[in-house]
């Protein structure tokens, strides 16, 4: 049954915009953070990290509970909802008046990217048959490619000629044409059987995800012993222990673990987690590289992170397409972590005189890996969870990516931090030729850590090959399977 009135590639264009502006806006702040502080006279740290911070645990806490609700209530109302959440919170961002409310307009922006970001790879999976799926779930990769890269560039063109809140208006063309193309277009019934919302379960386990993603965004600048650190650490794994125990009592969890009892569901979620676990340090550490080590300016530093977002764009759909002609994906998601692992070795073993082409070709190298990874993964993971079930493991998707990007700053800083990278580095930037060997305690800490994330795709890889290799048969039969028994019940 289509899930869409307006046909499949209309369904896309509605994805397109919602997922562009949710990437725009996790990219296109930052660059802005410091017109911010000087607008509403705050330091640049402390209480304005949270500008961005508020965005990431509003999104983290609540895609699973997101992803679960649109399985109970229709996907086509939880992504209107998700529409007019961060639509309206773009406005209150722009419009507002102090900080805080700044904060709290931000944290209204991740209610709604949480929405958007847990339905929109199960709308594309109900639209698209499953011998498209790859391709549609590979262009949905250049999608977020193209916000990611876009948004410094765009947030810095906004900031200067025109004003920081423009950068949030911006949204407000995009979601309103967005939620009249949704109201037209997007199928209302619901996905799958009726059932109740568990909100004692969505609540606890919202918690606690907060918690441990604060702790893992505080822990490099506060210190892993700081008791702010700990406390959040053990709120966090209170929280998550309950969640687990009242799951096991309700009659609609928000989370089925039986889910993970399917190998294919669980090895792609575990290669998800693995892969931005391994592979978000480079836009972590690099621009320490470049704007400390080699002393390159900005713009010019961001111009040369791009190649990465630019191979993704290239690539992910055709990697989709060669996902689609296959009935295993595990040789090709583990081949494009095994490539990019390569690549984060590769970069690593930069030098403080490595031309720029040698910086370029190392990226591209880890963009294609990335690429070719990315969407044979996300469509056998779509794919092993049956119909009714896809909200929750787009929800599954989200949060494992929001995951893995925070253990990867936690994982890559620590290591960095931990061995020195970081005291040179800022003495390096200061000019400060008197303390020895800058450069190579520097240099020590930035292998080190690109060899720790790499060891980390190593696993990543190991995980895509268990998955098992006719998953794709089994995962369409299982699908037909369901199809058929739907039909049989409202018969």
């Amino acid at each position: 049954m289509s899930h869409a009135h307006g046909g499949k590639w209309a369904v896309f264009a509605i994805v397109a915009i919602g997922v562009f502006m949710g990437t725009l806006d996790s990219s296109i702040v930052n660059i802005s953070l410091p017109t911010i502080a000087r607008d509403f006279r705050v330091p640049l740290g402390g209480s304005i990290e949270w500008v961005v911070i508020a965005y990431l645990l509003m999104s983290a806490a609540t895609l699973l509970s997101a992803g679960r609700l649109s399985d109970l209530i229709g996907r086509k109302s939880v992504w209107m909802a998700g529409l007019a959440l961060f639509t309206g919170g773009s406005a209150l961002c722009g419009a507002s008046f102090s900080l805080w409310f700044l904060i709290a307009s931000r944290a209204m922006q991740g209610l709604g990217g949480a929405l958007l970001f847990s339905t929109s790879p199960a709308l594309l999976t109900a639209a698209f048959p499953p011998e498209e799926r790859g391709r549609a779930l590979g262009l949905n990769a250049v999608t977020v490619a193209l916000g990611t890269s876009a948004g410094p560039t765009l947030g810095g063109i906004i900031t200067a000629s025109l004003s920081w809140r423009w950068i949030f208006f911006i949204n407000l063309p995009l979601g309103l044409a967005g939620a009249f193309l949704s109201w037209r277009i997007l199928d209302g019934s619901r996905a799958g059987r009726a059932g109740r919302f568990d909100p004692l379960g969505a609540a606890s386990l919202g918690i606690g995800l907060a918690a441990i993603i604060a702790a893992l965004s505080f822990g490099t600048e506060l210190g892993l012993r700081s008791p702010l650190i700990i406390s959040a650490i053990i709120v966090g794994a209170a929280c998550l222990t309950a969640f687990f125990f009242i799951e096991r009592r309700v009659p609609d969890p928000v989370v089925k673990f039986s889910l993970l009892r399917d190998r294919v569901f669980l090895s792609a979620n575990l290669s998800l987690i693995l892969s931005f676990l391994a592979l978000f340090a480079v836009g972590f550490l690099m621009p320490f590289y470049l704007e400390q080590l080699r002393a390159f300016p900005t713009e010019v530093a961001g111009l040369l992170l791009t190649p990465l977002p630019i191979m993704i764009a290239v690539i992910a759909p055709l990697s989709g397409m060669v996902s689609d002609r296959i009935r295993s994906t595990r040789w090709l998601a583990a081949s494009g972590l095994l490539i990019a692992c390569t690549g984060l070795v590769l970069t690593g073993l930069l030098t403080a005189e490595s031309s720029i082409a040698d910086i370029v070709w190392r990226l591209l190298v880890i963009g294609f890996g990335q690429a070719l990874f990315q969407a044979p993964n996300n469509s056998a993971l779509m794919g092993s969870a049956p119909p009714q079930d896809r909200g929750l493991a787009a929800g599954f998707l989200a949060t494992g990516r929001v995951m893995g990007q925070s253990l990867s700053v936690a994982l890559a800083g620590a290591v960095f931090t931990g061995l020195g990278g970081a005291v040179a580095g800022a003495a390096l930037e200061r000019g400060d030729s008197a303390a020895p060997d800058l450069s190579g305690t520097f240099l020590t800490a930035f292998r080190a850590a690109f060899f720790v994330c790499a060891g980390v795709a190593v696993v990543g890889v190991a995980a895509s090959l268990v998955r098992g290799a006719r998953e794709k048969g089994a995962q369409d039969r299982r699908t037909r399977k369901q199809i058929l028994h739907t039909r049989t019940k409202q018969e």
